[in-house]
């Protein structure tokens, strides 16, 4: 397919703002202000059926439309912590297709009447963010951000800001709570951020990848957008494949592909090996198997099958891959990534890592197994974030689908 969001592969140069205005740049933000009220601007938006490409997959315009109409301070905040495991598409757009992001951000903010934008960067970005930065830059000195955009009497500021490298800055809260200076922690809900997000203002957060979407949704239409992919899940996505593959990348499909077919594009497994799971959403989601591989990319899609697209960041496994291993790797991922803040997260990932440990290295028994399914059970639905749902994934998806692979480590 022609691509709608990773577009650099097929303009070179795109980065830079003329080249991104010779191909149509910020065409969708003046038709915005010109052509459409803030209101109608969320309506297209919400008929669109976009949705949260971060992983959540929560109706983008619906989101907008519980920001309070009210005059005052509003914040359109951009999410590109990024720090699920094998997740790399938001990187990707920030370095070589920034502006397409800080358009659909800035459409975000005229929409729900924010006058200040920021981008928040996971530590570890830099490139991206110098990327990001430059093409900001640019857009100050053509007038695109700033005062009286456009001559339309709209006026944002637009930053950037750095995280020191937390996953847990991926939940909205979180990631609030470190903008504000202080530690990323997520609060319980409510209040949410539409009504009191940063510095207790209503506060849009967005995945970058949500936004990049934004803007030919505005110069394309509802209809044009939701004749692509599935009625429920409309729209490009872009899948990163890793893991036992081929020829590993960022991949944008129209949503309904198998996984089957992403392993295909992806070049097949790597050495001619055989296929044994995949990870559909990093170490958040729960693993699937072969039986699986037919099911559709969508939110939708692995419900059956007990698993979840989440942000589609794609990690194959071989035959050769110990699974007891694996979930030791992401539980151990999970335990240093907790924040510390929910008793059953904190206490639970650090025993789910100890007792998989022992199992791993042969000292453990079946009540070690039954230990571990009791922890998990434990953590489930009584976190205040979703890292406690996440980390349990690992752990009670490889028992399901490879018990005899727990049995074969237990001490005899």
């Amino acid at each position: 397919m022609t691509h709608i969001l990773l577009r650099h592969r097929d303009i070179p140069g795109i980065h830079k703002l003329d080249v991104y205005r010779a191909h149509g740049g910020y065409q969708a933000l003046q038709k915005a202000l010109s052509e459409h009220t803030p209101d109608e601007v969320i309506q297209i938006v919400r008929d669109s059926s976009l949705r949260g490409r971060g992983g959540a997959g929560f109706p983008t315009g619906v989101k907008w439309s519980f920001i309070p109409k009210a005059p005052g301070d509003k914040y359109v905040i951009i999410n590109t912590d990024e720090s699920e495991t094998g997740t790399f598409k938001d990187r990707e757009l920030c370095e070589y297709n920034p502006h397409q992001v800080i358009e659909g951000a800035l459409i975000a903010a005229y929409a729900i009447g924010a006058k200040t934008v920021y981008n928040y960067f996971r530590g570890e970005y830099m490139d991206a963010a110098h990327a990001f930065e430059e093409a900001l830059q640019e857009a100050y000195a053509a007038g695109l951000i700033g005062q009286n955009i456009l001559g339309s009497g709209f006026s944002v500021d637009f930053y950037c800001h750095y995280g020191a490298g937390a996953y847990i800055c991926g939940e909205e809260t979180a990631l609030i709570k470190s903008l504000e200076g202080e530690l990323g922690q997520p609060w319980s809900k409510p209040p949410f951020p539409a009504i009191e997000g940063l510095y207790g203002k209503p506060t849009v957060v967005n995945n970058t990848e949500t936004l990049a979407n934004v803007p030919p949704i505005i110069i394309n239409g509802a209809d044009w957008y939701k004749s692509m992919g599935t009625p429920q899940s409309p729209g490009p996505k872009i899948v990163c494949m890793s893991g036992h593959v081929e020829k590993p990348g960022n991949y944008e499909v129209e949503m309904g592909v198998t996984y089957r077919q992403l392993i295909e594009m992806a070049g097949g497994m790597r050495g001619g090996k055989k296929f044994k799971a995949l990870l559909p959403s990093g170490g958040s989601g729960p693993v699937i198997t072969e039986k699986a591989l037919d099911a559709p990319l969508t939110y939708e899609g692995l419900t059956p099958f007990g698993s979840v697209m989440g942000s589609a960041s794609v990690i194959v496994m071989d035959e050769t891959v110990d699974m007891v291993w694996a979930a030791q790797k992401m539980t151990h991922f999970f335990k240093h990534e907790s924040c510390g803040k929910c008793t059953p997260c904190r206490e639970g990932t650090f025993w789910m890592e100890k007792v998989l440990h022992r199992i791993y290295e042969g000292h453990g028994s079946q009540k070690d197994v039954d230990t571990l399914q009791s922890v998990a059970q434990q953590i489930k639905g009584k976190t205040l974030c979703a890292l406690g749902e996440f980390a349990v994934s690992p752990v009670l998806s490889t028992l399901a689908h490879f018990p005899q692979e727990y049995r074969a480590k237990l001490a005899k």
